[in-house]
């Protein structure tokens, strides 16, 4: 079956004090890998990849990469069916026009989506954009299903895992599909059908900017309940691990085919088990390996002590980020954060100490919220600062669709689902909180910006005066172009998206920049 894959293009706020970026579509790369493994010829169509540098204004924010009528240029005639990626609820705006321009295009080509961002809001995602199938949790098992009762004309009403429109009409939402227990049997991410060049080298990457860089998963899912998090419904509570060996054959395997030296673990909770991390670190020294990874998600401290902090730098491990969240343990409490500022300081201690870049995140403005609280979130920070950590980032609470927070606020009437209560993540990093983006009812929106700056002044006045020498390394890396903090991934991210408002709007690019190709690839991992 001739299958097509899109990567859709993304919102950026020009305006957002942040460092994050877009990066390669970890999912889709999976799914590719399954369906090329199941035989179907793929085709990928890569909005972000082909366009990297092509910035579209969209009111107050930006759309980077193709534009809907250059990704439909690209879809080959002959496509048999069509699949559509989004992690993010923020871009179903842009999603949704895409689909209905798809839908145009090809009227009779089963249109299937899949994603953290469908999984969440199914109904709404169907009822309106024209989707023929969802893709729901995890997808590799449900999407071979799918895609081959497709091509024989199997019945798929019985497939679990999925969402379709009946005879009559109706959105029909099967239950879902047991999570794949033995993770080591999936086949790694297809990335041939990816231009990691492209991705590389405008630094579209998660983290901080080492090097050539591919993403990396070694553990799916998280056993924690936080509220705030999408987690629970997307993987549900169970984590699985994959055997560290095949982690770093995955890796080597990178190495050779791209020349790729840096590796973002974009897991939930990659380090949980004590023995994982050990093993993955020795069998890194054991192999001679000379690469660099990093942990850029919120991870958890509890096993991070001065020996694994040490084992941590000497596989090659150079950044950690952890997320207290909140000063407040009544916050965290709320939160359903189970952490603890002893074990927290215990695992900063040992990883400043072993030489390691640490940042820290910070939710700002949480429902419950109140003085105490955010005088608690002020002093940590401070703590923070003197303890040695790097960074610190402090964005505003938003609710993401289907998380427990965001039920309990929709139970008391202040969540709608319009596009603007979806767009909310692309402001929380703004300049300036406004009144219509807030969900704590303890505070202006006013008096909320400025416990943000509280919080992160803070921090760096902390940092700085105990560690003068911090100002020249931020300002000599970012004279040179590098990145070893987040701060400096900030201050290059901001420069490029300055060069890129600066720049006309390019041309289409060509059919051949945007669409990877590949038939008959034989069938295994790498």
């Amino acid at each position: 079956m001739n299958v097509t894959l899109i990567h859709p293009p993304v919102y950026i706020n020009k305006n957002g004090l942040t460092a994050l970026r877009p990066s390669l579509p970890l999912g889709l790369a999976y799914i590719a890998a399954v369906l090329r493994d199941d035989k179907h010829a793929i085709t990928v169509v890569d909005a972000l990849g082909a366009a990297p540098e092509q910035m579209v204004p969209d009111g107050d924010i930006w759309r980077l990469g193709l534009t809907p009528e250059e990704i439909i240029a690209r879809i080959p005639a002959g496509t048999q069916a069509i699949g559509i990626t989004s992690m993010w609820s923020y871009s179903w705006p842009i999603l949704r026009e895409l689909i209905h321009k798809v839908r145009a295009a090809f009227p009779a080509v089963p249109i299937v989506c899949g994603g953290e961002h469908f999984t969440a809001v199914p109904e709404l995602s169907m009822e309106q954009a024209p989707i023929d199938y969802l893709v729901l949790g995890e997808g590799e098992e449900t999407a071979v299903a799918l895609f081959r009762a497709l091509e024989l004309g199997l019945d798929h009403t019985v497939i679990p895992g999925i969402a379709f429109r009946t005879a009559d009409g109706r959105i029909q939402k099967n239950p879902r599909r047991d999570r794949i227990k033995n993770v080591d049997e999936i086949p790694w991410p297809a990335w041939e059908y990816f231009d990691i060049e492209a991705y590389s080298s405008n630094r579209l990457v998660s983290g901080i900017y080492y090097g050539k860089t591919v993403p990396i998963l070694a553990t799916r899912g998280c056993p924690y309940q936080c509220t705030y998090c999408s987690s629970p419904n997307m993987w549900t509570t169970r984590w699985y691990a994959r055997e560290p060996k095949d982690v770093l054959d995955e890796i080597e395997s990178y190495h050779r085919r791209y020349g790729a030296t840096n590796f973002p673990f974009q897991d939930l909770t990659a380090i949980l088990k004590r023995d994982w991390v050990v093993e993955f670190c020795s069998e890194v020294e054991r192999r001679n390996l000379r690469i660099t990874w990093q942990l850029p998600a919120g991870t958890r401290s509890e096993i991070i002590d001065e020996e694994v902090a040490r084992l941590l730098v000497r596989s090659g491990c150079r950044s950690l980020n952890f997320a207290p969240e909140s000063g407040s343990e009544r916050t965290r409490k709320h939160m359903k954060k189970m952490l603890t500022d002893e074990k927290l300081f215990r695992a900063v201690h040992a990883s400043v100490k072993a030489g390691l870049n640490v940042g820290a995140f910070f939710v700002l403005a949480y429902p419950t919220d109140e003085k105490e609280d955010m005088q608690a979130t002020v002093r940590l920070a401070a703590r923070l600062g003197r303890a040695g950590i790097d960074d610190v980032s402090a964005g505003f609470f938003f609710p993401l669709p289907s998380t427990e927070i965001t039920r309990q606020l929709e139970q008391e009437g202040r969540i709608r689902y319009d596009d603007a209560f979806l767009k909310l993540p692309i402001y929380v990093h703004n300049k300036f909180l406004s009144e219509d983006r807030k969900f704590c009812d303890a505070f202006t929106a006013r008096q909320l910006t400025r416990w943000k700056y509280k919080v992160v002044a803070a921090f760096y006045l902390n940092s700085f005066l105990f560690r003068p020498g911090r100002v020249f390394r931020i300002l000599w890396n970012f004279v040179r172009g590098k990145e070893t903090s987040k701060m400096e991934s900030f201050l290059q991210e901001t420069l490029r998206k300055f060069r890129l408002r600066k720049r006309p709007k390019p041309g289409p690019a060509g059919p051949s920049t945007a669409v990877a190709k590949v038939e008959q690839v034989p069938v295994g991992k790498g």
